[in-house]
């Protein structure tokens, strides 16, 4: 009999939690069972700050953004540099957009870069989101460039889309979002605090 209750508790439980990682504007049940690869890992938002004496080497990188153009992590050394990965069908992605942009405004005056890596989508499936949710800043593809996804292996995992970077200045990560990020302020804040070290 309590055999019975666990596996019903057991079962009940499993199908809330399924329920819950359900949006109506993703279909990312079928996506997975058809094979496609779409879905998101997606965390719950907390994030990783990272002291100084405890960050890793400066993350280096080239890709090639939306509209062909190279983008190199020299391009942005000497700034705090916000790398948002993410993906056009990813629900979580799309909350946080306007978000993120709403800090690059915010903080663009302050020697702040944000740059995209998109981790799935072809320049015209970027492009539309970016028009879609009012994205300013540029966006590099990752779909077909193994130097690119390798050069940030082991910063992130990739397929866990919405993951957000804060490098600081040197180029190294200092702050990790792991999921959407939940709010503009803390997303500001942590970018303002590693923009303030040393000065």
């Amino acid at each position: 009999m309590t055999r019975r209750i666990v596996a019903v508790l057991a079962a009940f439980a499993l199908a809330a939690g399924l329920s819950a990682c359900t949006s109506e504007n993703d279909g990312l049940a079928s996506q997975y069972r058809s094979g496609s690869n779409q879905g998101y890992i997606s965390g719950d938002g907390s994030v990783e700050e990272i002291p100084p004496e405890q960050r890793g080497g400066t993350v280096e990188f080239a890709g090639t953004d939306t509209e062909g153009t190279t983008i190199r992590s020299e391009d942005s050394l000497g700034e705090v540099t916000v790398v948002n990965f993410w993906y056009a069908l990813c629900g979580p992605c799309r909350t946080e957009a306007p978000l993120l942009e709403e800090v690059y405004q915010a903080t663009a005056a302050d020697g702040v870069a944000f740059l995209g890596a998109n981790i799935y989508d072809g320049p015209e499936q970027a492009t539309a989101f970016e028009e879609k949710y009012g994205i300013t800043y540029p966006s590099m593809l990752l779909r077909g460039d193994a130097d690119l996804k390798l050069s940030f292996a082991a910063e992130t995992t990739l397929q866990a889309a919405p993951t957000t970077l804060v490098l600081d200045r040197e180029g190294r990560v200092a702050a990790r979002f792991i999921g959407a990020v939940q709010s503009a302020s803390i997303l500001r804040t942590v970018v303002t605090s590693v923009a303030e070290e040393g000065s």
